[in-house]
């Protein structure tokens, strides 16, 4: 079947600073929260391949714009390296070098006709911070933060229309303090609410910020809800559901859209002793600076039933006290990733946000397939055909689009991502772009048969996608 795209429909791409630039330039004291992990634990990271050189986006920079500009993209997403922005991060003293490289790309993006979004933190919290403050556990971060954004916002903002404060603001802590998964291997659950609710914090402040500046564009926070499906109507697998969408989803869509925290989340904090406290004055920060849109990252569908055993109560709070991971007989699956593949959730992500959250504007900011061993289907050429990811994306975007058909205030699709970048300890074993990179010295770059396809989708405004298939 063919589907009309809208003509105001994005179709764009997206990346991050440190999963592309490599630390070419970087000097002593800029390392990231992820530098400092991958210098920590370089053996977790896929054939030790991590942010030191990744994509050497820094050098490489106009070589990506200019596939772009051949790719006819309009839109991309990255962010500023909030580490290597400063050379003193409490006195606020620019890396002037490292700003000059942010300003002559947007005006790269700007001249081959693609408009820049730039998010202000994606993973790359100072390690300075982390050091001295116990990063986002501190209120001092969080000041400091609002000032590094007032600085950007003062820099970029004439050429700059589009700003994401972070990119899925609760990764880190949940991969850190909650599940104590990832470096520095710490379980505390207060911490991980504390640090979501700085960040929220955070978010207002630098919205008040941007709105006071009268800049001329809109700010937002690219968030990574997981659509949650129960595993049956029971009441019992329904309020699984429900609790798992209150921690890991609403925490942040409720304060950030609405401007309120969930009552039954701040119970279940106070009863947990999770609670992180706001003062009156914070809390109206955060009622009076809600964001302008959304950016939402999806890649797959949280499936959850019914806890069948009881809660070790010798064991830390967990929001698993109140759910179970239900893992779904026969689902569709990329087997490189580990993911289940449901495009559905597309269209049930874009109801949930209409139904819940005022239809505020918002786009996809991030899907796509991450694929092993792409090499085995390069053609004599050299060129990688990756028709897996063709399917991938006209699946998802059907589903999209019929949801903008049905009223979804979704602006746009950008595709996870541009070139094939670095991730966290997957380093390069899954491939993400349009553009392949070969990890030579040169780090070469060549179009993959997506990428003309892509192309096909932005000029011709037309989706090509089967009417139906086996998912469940």
């Amino acid at each position: 079947m063919k589907i009309a795209i809208p003509e105001n429909f994005i179709i764009g791409a997206a990346s991050s600073a440190w999963q592309t630039e490599g630390w070419h330039g970087k000097k002593d004291g800029q390392d990231s929260f992820l530098d400092s992990w991958y210098k920590e634990e370089t053996f977790v990271w896929h054939n030790g391949y991590g942010p030191a050189v990744a994509t050497n986006f820094m050098e490489k920079y106009q070589d990506d714009v200019d596939l772009m500009k051949e790719i006819h993209l309009t839109h991309y997403r990255t962010s500023i390296n909030w580490a290597r922005f400063f050379t003193d991060y409490e006195n606020l003293v620019v890396d002037e070098e490292y700003a000059q490289h942010i300003s002559d790309m947007v005006d790269a993006l700007l001249a081959a006709g693609v408009e820049p979004m730039l998010c202000l933190e994606h993973y790359e919290l100072p390690s300075y911070l982390m050091e001295k403050y116990d990063g986002w556990s501190s209120k001092k971060v969080v000041e400091l933060y609002a000032e590094y954004a007032r600085i950007a916002f003062e820099r970029y903002g004439d050429r700059v229309k589009h700003w994401f404060t972070f990119n899925e603001p609760i990764v880190v802590q949940t991969r850190c303090y909650l599940d104590a998964v990832r470096w520095p291997h710490e379980q505390n659950t207060k911490k991980w609410m504390l640090w979501n609710y700085h960040k929220v914090l955070a978010t207002a402040k630098a919205v008040a910020i941007y709105h006071a500046g009268n800049y001329g564009g809109r700010i937002g926070c690219v968030l990574n809800p997981e659509m949650v499906y129960p595993r049956s109507n029971s009441a019992e697998d329904q309020k699984a559901a429900e609790m798992y969408d209150l921690f890991f989803n609403r925490v942040y869509f409720d304060p950030m859209v609405n401007g309120v925290y969930p009552q039954k989340l701040i119970e279940l904090c106070q009863e947990h002793e999770i609670y992180f406290d706001p003062t009156p004055e914070e809390l109206a920060i955060i009622k009076e600076n809600t964001v302008d849109f959304l950016g939402v990252n999806q890649y797959y569908p949280k499936r959850v039933r019914a806890p069948r055993y009881q809660w070790n109560p010798e064991m830390p709070f967990h929001p698993e006290m109140y759910y179970e991971v239900f893992d779904l007989p026969g689902k569709k699956m990329n087997n490189s990733r580990g993911w289940e593949i449901y495009p559905q959730i597309m269209y049930d992500m874009a109801m949930y946000l209409k139904n819940n959250y005022h239809n505020i504007p918002w786009l996809v900011t991030e899907n796509g397939m991450g694929r092993e061993n792409e090499e085995n289907y390069q053609n004599e050429q050299g060129m990688v055909e990756d028709d897996y990811r063709i399917d991938f994306i006209s699946q998802h975007l059907r589903y999209l689009l019929k949801a903008v058909a049905d009223g979804a205030n979704c602006e746009g699709y950008m595709l996870w991502a541009f070139t094939d970048c670095v991730s966290p300890m997957n380093a390069f074993k899954n491939r993400y772009g349009l553009v392949r990179i070969e990890l030579n010295e040169e780090r070469t770059r060549s179009l993959k048969k997506s990428a003309y396809w892509y192309r096909s989708l932005i000029d011709d405004r037309i989706l090509e996608a089967e009417e139906e298939k086996l998912y469940r």
